[in-house]
């Protein structure tokens, strides 16, 4: 006889991320190199001083990481202009996601969300055993409309990725700022900002001008994109005061480790490393685009983030593996109910070449 575990417990699917290099090439014996292209990660890899500063702190292994991030709330508070009481760390952004889960949603409370955004805000409700309210997108992005229209007195949290993943599409500055002027007092809405380093137009509302009106938003960014530090599992929130007491509560204690807050702060002070990166994803999404468009019976969606979204006539399983034993990981999207969809991150110029190679030899 087994421990039984919670009844809700039973039907979660973990969350299944994209395939690291290391397996591909155990389970396939792949010779020659494989590139990844499933994980949105920065294909050009940390900042020189993020490295620097790991060298620095290897010494230090053997002490617990400051638990409060001073150095790092320090430098977010330079950057942002936030009181650092007002932020939170986490163990990736996912990991603040679960943590406002945890705290705030218990059975029979509601969390509304679009039906194709970010499958982490999904998982947290069904290990609190809440409602989950999904709205179908409209035009490929979020139905802030109807968003509201879901809101009830049990909603507890909204959640909007802003860019949406896996679409890579945004909600604008004008139809965020309607949707955030009529949401009841009593809803956190969640903005997850995981790629806004990456985004120049105008049109993209920035999450922070909400904290500022003294909004109930919980603002989330990561180090894991452009700043190339996914291995780290770092990551931060902005919230009022009350909002991130709440949330310190479900924190499991030393979850920004010691290598992830001295990588980070050396991280923020590269600015030239940012720009470079932005560089690098709009020239090759640039690149996508053109040699896409030679291709039949294939649809893509124009990206803010780091990563195209590519529909195909046919079902995405068999091009995902086909691209695999040619050495190029993607990502398949059935989770999100897009069976005929792949999508792929932007990688270097090399990179972008030899996935549109490979793709051709499969397409065609």
């Amino acid at each position: 006889m087994l421990p039984v575990p919670r009844p809700n417990i039973e039907g979660i699917r973990p969350y299944k991320p994209g395939r690291p290099i290391e397996q591909v090439v155990r389970e396939l014996g792949i010779k020659g190199p494989v590139i990844k292209l499933a994980s949105n990660e920065n294909p050009l890899g940390p900042s020189p001083r993020a490295i620097s500063a790991l060298r620095r702190v290897l010494p230090e292994l053997h002490y617990y990481p400051e638990d409060s991030g001073h150095l790092l709330r320090t430098k977010l508070n330079a950057v942002h202009k936030v009181d650092p009481v007002s932020m939170i760390l986490g163990n990736g952004s996912v990991d603040i996601i679960m943590m406002a889960c945890l705290a705030y949603l218990e059975p029979g409370d509601e969390l509304v969300m679009s039906d194709h955004s970010f499958m982490m805000a999904r998982l947290g409700a069904a290990i609190a055993n809440a409602r989950l309210l999904e709205v179908p997108t409209l035009e490929y992005t979020h139905d802030l409309e109807q968003m509201l229209l879901r809101i009830t007195p049990r909603t507890k949290i909204v959640y909007i990725d802003n860019p949406i993943n896996p679409l890579g599409t945004i909600v604008t500055k004008d139809a965020l700022n309607e949707f955030m002027a009529k949401v009841p007092e009593h809803v956190l809405v969640i903005i997850d900002e995981a790629y806004s380093e990456y985004i120049t137009s105008r049109d993209y509302p920035k999450a922070l001008d909400y904290y500022n009106q003294n909004k109930n938003v919980l603002v989330l960014r990561t180090f894991s994109k452009i700043y190339g530090l996914a291995g780290l599992r770092i990551g931060y929130g902005f919230a009022r005061p009350e909002i991130i007491g709440c949330l310190a509560k479900v924190r499991l204690p030393f979850n920004a480790s010691r290598c992830a807050q001295a990588a980070a702060v050396a991280a923020l002070d590269d600015k030239r490393h940012v720009v470079r990166s932005r560089q690098n994803n709009e020239a090759g999404k640039e690149f996508l685009y053109r040699e896409l468009k030679k291709l039949n019976k294939v649809f893509y969606l124009k990206s803010y983030a780091n990563f195209v979204f590519i529909n195909f006539a046919v079902d995405s399983q068999e091009m995902f593996e086909q691209l695999q034993h040619r050495g190029v990981i993607t990502r398949t999207v059935k989770e999100y109910n897009f069976p005929n969809a792949l999508r792929v991150s932007v990688g270097t110029p090399a990179e972008n070449k030899r996935f549109m190679k490979a793709l051709c030899e499969v397409v065609r």
